[in-house]
């Protein structure tokens, strides 16, 4: 068997191999051998079999496991030739020629390894981290938001117009074309202006009114409406405003203090208001490292570092997006493509960029987890999946088991490695407000 080996670069690498006749007789006669002893052929005993016999009840699948053999030996040794360890190798190898002729077979078998990046100081690519300041109003407003939210509603006894916040009591019933229609009619209905509850310009006009007010609200059902008969119509309901409500006034003291910290026996409102600046401090740091710092950190990463891509890989993400893009299409467009090779080609090919930031980015941040001694385990990646789910009120199993099936379980995981990665080189350069 003579192999050519060519190592196109750290990512990339092609052997070519020319196996001979005389290569795959070979193999099949040891195949044979071993099976003749392993074998059970009716009319002889096991391991007396004749390799004759062998060969005319396994003919065909001798050739295959012959084969198989003969390529398995050819990789083992262009791996050899360019120094390549077998669990450097990235996926399956890609069989890209085989080519059966009297002389035996000409093979071309194309392999992808991990990358050689030289990641350098990486962490002084890293800014410095500023903790976002929450001031006194904030807190502030912020206890009050939680405070009300468990308020009891009292009815406002001040003539005043109805606002957004407030609920109104109210009477309403709902016509089309003049005709009373079905689900329309409520009496002394509890709406909080500016839930959204109603449809859209409903609430916007019922603020503005007073108790004891009756109005005629004209609004127009939205064209995606659930019922089909109302959907897209103009209506005009008739409101009747029977009493305005409002959250009781909050007072922020060490008895408020009390009740939303339960855990604290000694809770008052100087550890209420430090425990809600730590919430809201949270709050901003995960949208700035979220929304900011750690796109524009992976981003500086992927622009700095220069790295050869496994081109199937490359290809592979380029075929995805294609994918992706199809299932976008109206039937005409796809009916189209169909037809259009060249189109197709096109249009598989403005995925280049994306694909291969992609790709690179996945490397980046395969050896930064390692420089930074980061893994994500099965067990853990189970649990998030899990927790995730159920906080989304689905079957944590079955939404596992349709990840494993569907194949997506290695990008969640290395979702997770790289949002620890990024987090852990962030938190590394937090300074003090």
């Amino acid at each position: 068997m003579q192999i050519t080996t060519n190592k196109i670069d750290s990512a990339n690498a092609k052997i070519n191999a020319a196996i001979t006749r005389g290569t795959i007789d070979s193999n099949i006669e040891k195949i044979a051998n071993q099976l003749s002893k392993e074998a059970k052929i009716a009319g002889f005993r096991k391991g007396k079999v004749p390799v004759s016999a062998v060969k005319k009840q396994y003919g065909e699948r001798l050739i295959q496991d012959a084969e198989a053999q003969a390529l398995r030996d050819l990789l083992s040794a262009g791996l050899q030739e360019m120094a390549i360890a077998a669990d450097a190798l990235i996926g399956e190898p890609q069989i890209a020629k085989f080519e059966k002729n009297d002389n035996g077979i000409d093979v071309e078998v194309i392999i992808a390894t991990r990358p050689a990046i030289e990641l350098g100081d990486y962490a002084a690519m890293v800014p410095e981290v500023a903790k976002p300041s929450i001031d006194d109003a904030a807190i502030t407003a912020r206890i009050e938001e939680l405070a009300s939210a468990q308020a009891p509603l009292v009815n406002v006894d001040e003539d005043r117009a109805l606002v957004s916040g407030d609920t109104a009591l109210l009477d309403f019933e709902g016509f089309v074309d003049g005709e009373a229609f079905e689900g329309g009619k409520a009496e002394n209905f509890s709406l909080r202006l500016g839930s959204g509850q109603f449809i859209p310009g409903f609430e916007d006009q019922v603020i503005g009114m007073k108790k004891d007010e009756e109005k005629t609200i004209d609004v127009t059902f939205p064209e995606n409406y659930g019922g089909a008969k109302l959907a897209g119509k103009p209506a005009q309901f008739k409101v009747k405003i029977h009493a305005i409500q409002a959250k009781e006034a909050v007072t922020i003291d060490d008895e408020l203090a009390k009740k939303m910290l339960p855990g604290f026996e000694d809770a008052n409102v100087d550890m209420l208001k430090e425990k809600v600046k730590e919430q809201l401090q949270s709050e901003a740091m995960s949208a700035l490292y979220n929304d900011e710092l750690k796109p524009n950190l992976m981003e500086a990463f992927v622009s700095a570092f220069t790295i050869d891509l496994p081109e199937f890989i490359v290809e592979q993400e380029m075929d995805m997006a294609l994918n992706k893009k199809a299932r976008d299409l109206s039937e005409a467009e796809l009916e189209e493509l169909r037809n259009d090779a060249e189109q197709v080609k096109a249009m598989r090919e403005t995925f280049r960029d994306d694909a291969c930031r992609a790709v690179k980015a996945t490397f980046i941040v395969d050896a930064l987890a390692k420089a930074e001694n980061i893994i994500v385990n099965e067990q853990e990646l189970m649990q998030t999946i899990y927790f995730e789910a159920m906080q989304m009120g689905q079957d944590p199993a079955a939404v596992y088991k349709h990840y494993q099936e569907s194949g997506y379980l290695p990008a969640i995981q290395m979702a997770m490695i790289e949002d620890r990665v990024l987090s852990k080189l962030l938190n590394d350069k937090i300074k003090e407000a």
